[in-house]
């Protein structure tokens, strides 16, 4: 965002649109260009995931606090299938028993399996497409996310994932001429500013950009940049937008440019005796801030320091997040991506597949393995513009990201006595299928 003096009224830009299929309510056009999706749109893909997804019977439409997911026998039965798409598997694997999250990760040599564990129920489609916990509302884990977060962990490991939706650097530089040239607000500022900003550029690292990973990384992104900016409104009375809460602080502003972004967030994993059992601790997600100075040929440096008042609305997200994870599915589904990256480094880390003799063919290797249906990858999200009075200052625009940094973490334990009877309750038992409650 950027802040100046020279008018009675306030603008303020951001990128808009995020991804398709409901993850954050958005559609993603033929050409990448990323848009909301309208209400047809989303009833149609509800209707159309209602109609081909199996109502949970027996244990697994129980709402349970530790339900329990082989990955050995989820392997198995992907090579067993015959089929190289994850589609072609029962629904109790695509959304990985109903695991609203990743608690613990449970190693069994004897066994030659790795089992994941934490709270599951019963699924079901809810009112914008997403698959989510029958009792909570909460989306599920994917399968799909897992193998991505697999197979991409070396890459986390060298360069991180990261995505990021910002103005390019021609469109800063024809916004600087714009401001140059044209100093005061008016009521053409807005589109002019649209005009010169053009089409805001994504980028994706780490993970591949047709994934459904990639789109959960854009959509949280761009709401996030929407709930800050105003252009959607908050669902927390807690974490009002950055805009209102310029609004309400008398302090002069300077010209900057506050840069958002949410982060991997975890306490040191908890881990047994004998390196078999691990648990994941913390809230998961953070969000940070620092601002930026752009020069006159729209190139962006960062200065290392940040605003108070942007520091405030960062810490206030991250504060609220849980709340706001039950309010928007988006934020969960991120969440539920860094879980599952963290899960993927420290099988790695620790080489528990080694350990276990686990390899996981049909989930690890990308080729002759489990597929998945590529979409259009998200590429661009058409500049959108709205503004509020604030005295003689007015907000330009906003950039922001995510970033996936699992491998910090991973590397942090501490002893857990208790996770030994952990282990014990996740026993697998000699016949049982992928997908088990504690205690059966």
């Amino acid at each position: 965002m950027f802040l100046w003096s020279g008018s009675v009224a306030e603008a303020q830009v951001v990128g808009g649109g995020a991804v398709v299929r409901g993850v954050g309510g958005v559609a993603i056009q033929a050409d990448g260009m990323v848009t909301p999706a309208d209400k047809s749109v989303r009833i149609q893909m509800r209707d159309a995931l209602r109609a081909r997804l199996s109502t949970p019977t027996g244990e697994l439409a129980e709402a349970v606090p530790l339900r329990l997911v082989s990955l050995r026998r989820i392997d198995e039965l992907a090579r067993a299938a015959g089929s190289s798409s994850i589609a072609a598997l029962p629904d109790e694997v695509r959304y990985l028993g109903g695991l609203q999250r990743v608690r613990y990760v449970l190693v069994y040599p004897e066994e030659h399996d790795i089992v994941l564990a934490g709270p599951g129920e019963g699924w079901k489609v809810d009112e914008s497409g997403n698959v989510v916990g029958a009792t909570s509302g909460r989306p599920v884990l994917h399968l799909e996310d897992l193998i991505v977060a697999l197979r991409s962990v070396e890459a986390a490991r060298q360069g991180g994932i990261t995505c990021s939706i910002d103005p390019t650097p021609q469109g800063r530089e024809r916004l600087s001429e714009l401001l140059g040239k044209n100093p005061s607000f008016s009521g053409g500022t807005l589109a002019a500013i649209r005009k010169a900003l053009g089409p805001q550029q994504i980028t994706i690292t780490g993970v591949p950009a047709e994934s459904r990973f990639a789109r959960i990384l854009v959509a949280s992104d761009y709401q996030m940049k929407r709930i800050a900016m105003q252009l959607t409104p908050s669902p927390l009375k807690a974490l009002p937008s950055f805009l209102e809460m310029l609004q309400q602080d008398a302090a002069p502003l300077s010209t900057m440019m506050p840069r958002w972004w949410l982060e991997c967030d975890y306490e040191p994993l908890g881990r047994s005796e004998d390196g078999l059992a691990f648990e994941i601790r913390g809230r998961g997600v953070k969000c940070l801030t620092e601002e930026e100075v752009l020069d006159a040929q729209g190139q962006l440096a960062s200065t290392g320091k940040a605003h108070p008042l942007a520091k405030e609305w960062a810490d206030r997200m991250t504060a609220h997040y849980e709340e706001l994870a039950d309010r928007e599915p988006v934020f969960a589904e991120l969440r539920n991506l860094m879980d599952l990256c963290l899960v993927a480094a420290l099988l790695a880390r620790e080489q528990l597949l080694a350990k276990a003799e686990c390899p996981l063919p049909a989930l690890c290797s990308p080729e002759g393995g489990l597929g998945y249906e590529p979409l259009p990858a998200p590429r661009s999200v058409p500049t959108q513009t709205s503004a509020v009075k604030r005295g003689r200052e007015y907000v330009v625009t906003a950039s922001g990201g995510v970033a996936i940094t699992a491998w910090q973490y991973v590397e942090r334990t501490t002893p857990v006595a208790a996770l030994a009877d952990t282990r014990r309750v996740g026993q697998p038992a000699t016949a049982r299928s992928a997908v088990w409650n504690a205690g059966r």
